[in-house]
């Protein structure tokens, strides 16, 4: 089944590896968060299961036991496991539903909560007798359905071949023909590999060509502030995009719910405006492939002026996420740039929680986007913070000055103005490079005036 087909799989059962270097409440919130990404696909969680074990890079993951177990549950009945026979707990950290509780075949797709390789994939598929994902591969899947906009797709699927160039196989027919000598050439394997080169390769150069006219949209921005929204996946940015912006974003009670760079302008709006963009969410234990694939994506953080690091404040997780935002923002080279650190959906937090956060995070922002108030302040925050390397100066404009007043009103904050009998003096505020274009501007259009 190719990852970017809806599957008619329905009940999933969840499965987490516990390690010495993953373990406890580590990994019962990964667990959780891994729920909410098969919900996210529109499966049912049937139950979970867990295992401790040294590592996850047995060729059957789990023991012949455990593996037993999750194939009565999966409904399974072949000829039993070839797994490792060696020493495994049965103790979990989580409060898993005993396996004989659960009825047998009730589940008719696994997750597992771990990368796992292409022979661990096959091997496990084989003993279980159902369609198993690993974690990358349920993060792809999400972000192949959700993704919009020509530069997300290209991103997605690239990352998408990638994953799934080491798992194909080799099919019945290929390895026959290969057998009776019908073709001394490629075997359908080696076929379907090198279409899936070809088909990163043609990926690569159109996401080339759109990075470039991207490039050429943020180079013509590149002169006004610029404020991007950056945070865990789920953290209320849209719904905080939408607030500061006043336009029809996306809002969804979903992970991943949005892929694709927004920009907008602050809104009531500023003169001269200020931009605000709304990346795509992190995660924990993002795909490489993915934080590869999204760096033009990212690139708005990297040009941003200020970045909000918006997180869901009513999460107890949220520090552990927050610290997921700042790896990948590094990651991609994001630094050096004024952060303002969110607390947001504030209005799930009682007053004793809200002040115990303002304590232990005394330059954070606590906001909640129901909150009016609290949208005002956030708003004129970003103003303050784009005035800051703004200078004010007094021009004088001639009333025969054509189109000067026009490009003072769109690029410039008039402070003050005055009215003289063949002239306009104004206080303006700007930034210095608006300021010397408008004066070049002005020289240029008072020598043409002169030379009529």
């Amino acid at each position: 089944m190719k990852l970017t087909e809806k599957p008619l799989l329905n009940n999933a059962l969840l499965i987490s590896i516990c390690t010495p270097q993953f373990k406890g409440e580590e990994a019962k919130q990964s667990l959780a968060e891994l729920a909410r990404l098969v919900t996210t696909l529109g499966f049912k969680v049937v139950g979970t299961q867990s295992q401790k074990q040294t590592s996850t890079q047995k060729m059957s993951v789990l023991g012949a036991g455990k593996l037993a177990e999750i194939a009565h549950i999966t409904g399974n009945q072949g000829e039993g496991t070839d797994a490792d026979t060696e020493d495994f707990f049965d103790e979990t950290d989580f409060d898993d539903i005993p396996s004989e509780n659960l009825p047998f075949g009730c589940a008719d797709v696994v997750v597992f909560d771990c990368d796992l390789s292409p022979s661990q994939l096959r091997n496990v598929e084989n003993q279980l007798g159902v369609q198993v994902y690993d974690r990358t591969g349920i993060i792809i899947e999400i972000f192949s359905r959700h993704a919009r906009t020509r530069t997300a797709r290209l991103q997605v699927e690239m990352a998408r071949l990638n994953y799934v160039a080491p798992r194909l196989r080799e099919s019945s027919i290929g390895d026959s023909e290969r057998q009776m000598g019908k073709g001394s050439g490629e075997t359908s394997l080696e076929l379907d590999r090198r279409k899936v080169r070809d088909q990163l390769a043609e990926l690569r150069r159109e996401l080339d060509s759109v990075q470039d006219e991207l490039k050429g949209r943020r180079a013509q921005r590149s002169e006004l502030f610029c404020v991007a929204l950056v945070g865990y996946t789920n953290a209320g940015k849209s719904s905080m995009m939408r607030a500061l912006t006043g336009s029809e974003v996306l809002v969804e009670n979903k992970l991943f719910a949005t892929l694709d760079t927004t920009v907008r302008a602050l809104y009531p709006e500023t003169q001269p405006r200020i931009l605000v963009s709304d990346t795509v969410g992190f995660i924990k234990k993002l795909p490489h492939d993915l934080v590869a694939s999204f760096h033009s994506t990212l690139a708005e953080a990297h040009d941003a002026s200020l970045l909000l690091y918006v997180v869901d404040a009513s999460d107890p997780t949220f520090r552990t996420q927050l610290d997921v935002v700042h790896e990948v923002l590094g990651e991609v080279g994001v630094d050096g740039i004024d952060k303002l650190l969110v607390l947001n959906k504030s209005d799930q937090l009682t007053p004793e929680q809200q002040q115990a956060l303002m304590e232990e995070f005394p330059d954070a922002m606590m906001t909640s986007t129901r909150n009016p108030l609290d949208v005002a302040k956030l708003h004129q925050y970003i103003v303050n913070a784009s005035e800051k390397g703004m200078i004010e100066e007094e021009l004088i404009v001639p009333y025969d000055a054509k189109g000067i007043m026009g490009e003072i009103r769109s690029s410039m904050s008039v402070v003050n103005e005055e009215y003289d009998y063949d002239h306009m003096k104004l206080t303006v505020r700007s930034s210095a490079i608006d300021l010397a274009r408008l004066k070049k501007l002005m020289s240029n259009v008072l020598n043409e005036n002169d030379s009529e």
